[in-house]
């Protein structure tokens, strides 16, 4: 029997990852639940999943974590500016439990990218390559809650601010990104393989009129040069290093950074991405 782990599982794409295997039929006893805080895993511990305690920030927890362990999905950690490190400490893990493939959430075009959050995404990319242990490296593009966390705003406001331009970002719901985890964790693979992984490509006007169409109130996309973003998004309260980092990712969509198309996407779910206005509609129920 092949043994699965997955890291963060109790996080919102870790957690979901694990109820996919489950639901595709893996045994209970054949997950391996990493976390934290075993605690919070209760109610997997419930249903048969081994809940072992692992701590990206702890090395020494992660060896009893990964034991016995055939495929483990990494779930990229949260922590910027730790999470190299923190990866290289599963890596090694892994690679000394005798781990036969890692799944590892990377970021759209990490290679190139000049989004603020790639060069950890492509450290721990050159950490695996060096590592003697196949990958699958998903480099995911953005989380639709990314933008659904602010629909509030949005409808208060009618419009959604930022500095992308006709730039192309491939929204997907995390609950996609976590089934294809999940499939690629499953998927019988040989060597290294890279996915870029999204949904259709769209600009904040058409994700606007996704809104628009999926709550019945207009919301326009307001475009504006990222210096004026900036200034605009301090105004509103942030604070002066938030709002720069928030320009730099509208400055790398416009320059088409996290563009993956869907097709990678789509192959692993066996499916088409939830589509953006039912995605936008689910996330306002």
């Amino acid at each position: 029997m092949t043994t699965y782990a997955v890291t963060g599982a109790t996080g919102h794409l870790g957690r979901r990852a694990v109820d996919e295997l489950l639901d595709r039929g893996v045994p209970a006893s054949d997950v391996v639940a990493v976390v934290r805080r075993p605690e919070a895993a209760a109610e997997l511990a419930g249903r048969g999943v081994q809940v072992r305690h692992g701590d990206y920030s702890r090395p020494d927890t992660l060896p009893a974590a990964l034991a016995g362990v055939d495929r483990l999905l990494l779930v990229s950690g949260s922590e910027p500016g730790q999470r190299v490190a923190q990866h290289q400490a599963v890596v090694e893990a892994a690679v000394a439990a005798g781990v036969q493939r890692i799944v590892y959430t990377s970021i759209a075009h990490a290679d190139t990218s000049a989004n603020p959050l790639a060069p950890e995404h492509r450290g721990t990319e050159e950490v695996l390559l060096k590592a003697d242990v196949p990958a699958t490296v998903l480099r995911n593009s953005w989380y639709l809650e990314n933008y659904t966390a602010q629909l509030d705003r949005y409808l208060a406001t009618g419009e959604i601010v930022g500095a992308a331009g006709e730039g192309r970002v491939s929204i997907a719901p995390r609950a996609d990104y976590a089934v294809a985890a999940a499939a690629a964790l499953l998927a019988d693979e040989e060597g290294t393989v890279v996915l870029e992984v999204g949904g259709p490509g769209v600009t904040l006007a058409e994700l606007a009129a996704a809104v628009t169409e999926a709550t019945g109130t207009t919301v326009r996309y307001r475009d504006l040069p990222a210096d004026e973003l900036v200034a605009t998004l301090q105004g509103a309260g942030l604070d002066a290093g938030t709002a720069g980092f928030v320009a730099a990712i509208d400055t790398s969509i416009a320059n088409g950074d996290l563009d993956t198309g869907d097709a990678d996407l789509a192959a692993l779910l066996g499916r088409p991405v939830t589509p953006l206005a039912d995605a936008v509609r689910a996330a306002r129920a």
